[in-house]
């Protein structure tokens, strides 16, 4: 997959990088990335995986950008409020490079359409912000055999793992999914939402950055990943913790 003279400019900084390169670089243009959300995390993660050159981006949300949105979904400005957040997520991402294919899916995820639509991407990140659609996002993408980099948030903490709940580890034993780390999601109503809530936006930049970077590292193929391993930030203290999981045979 040939590059012009443009693109090696605009990638110049990852093509030095012994981890990454040229043919690092081409798997990034080749690649089909699927994020799950155009909002706190969605937003940062498709944005620095537009500038890393991944050559298509879909995007799945069925909200508008709401002014209360601003301060932490960074993909989004004022002159955005009311339109569809994945025509505003296409146009940030228009800006930053040309050269990415962004594929929209103004509709909410749920059993009828995951499977498909899950399936026709290499790679899926994970920013939803409710219960339901995580377990199902983790769920189909476990049975179609899709990576899946997870990410979420609350006021002051945040956390981050990768699936690879398809596949065997080094161990030789299936890696765990969602349900070995979280087993069922919490009763309904025990959980306040970010609206009752609050966040600290940026704190929503950093995670979603993480995930693609992640994206990335799984994508190219360098570094150590973490699936099996859960990364914790204390966003008051700025402590991070990393806590390992496996399969749960049940």
């Amino acid at each position: 997959m040939a590059f012009s003279p443009e693109e090696i400019e605009r990638y110049a900084r990852h093509i030095v990088l012994a981890d990454v390169g040229g043919p690092g670089q081409q798997k990034l243009k080749a690649a089909r990335v699927l994020i799950i959300g155009a909002g706190g995390l969605g937003s940062p993660a498709l944005l620095y995986l537009a500038a890393a050159g991944v050559g298509t981006l879909g995007i799945v949300d069925d909200d508008e950008v709401s002014l209360s949105n601003l301060q932490r979904q960074i993909a989004h400005g004022t002159a955005d409020i009311g339109r569809p957040k994945v025509d505003s997520a296409a146009d940030a991402v228009a800006r930053i490079n040309p050269h990415v294919v962004v594929e929209r899916h103004a509709n909410r995820i749920d059993r009828a359409n995951a499977a498909a639509l899950i399936a026709s991407y290499d790679i899926v990140l994970d920013g939803s912000d409710n219960f339901a659609t995580r377990y199902l996002v983790a769920d189909v993408c476990e049975e179609v055999g899709r990576p899946l980099v997870t990410g979420w948030l609350g006021p002051f903490d945040a956390g981050l793992t990768t699936l690879r709940a398809h596949e065997y580890g080094p161990h030789g034993r299936r890696n765990p999914s969602y349900r070995c780390l979280f087993a069922e999601p919490p009763p309904a109503g025990t959980v306040p939402t970010c609206e009752e809530a609050g966040i600290i936006g940026a704190l929503a930049g950093i995670i979603g950055s993480m995930m693609a970077l992640e994206a990335v590292r799984e994508i190219v193929g360098f570094g150590q990943g973490l699936v099996g391993t859960l990364l914790l930030i204390d966003g008051r203290s700025l402590r991070f913790e990393r806590i390992t999981y496996e399969r749960v045979p049940s």
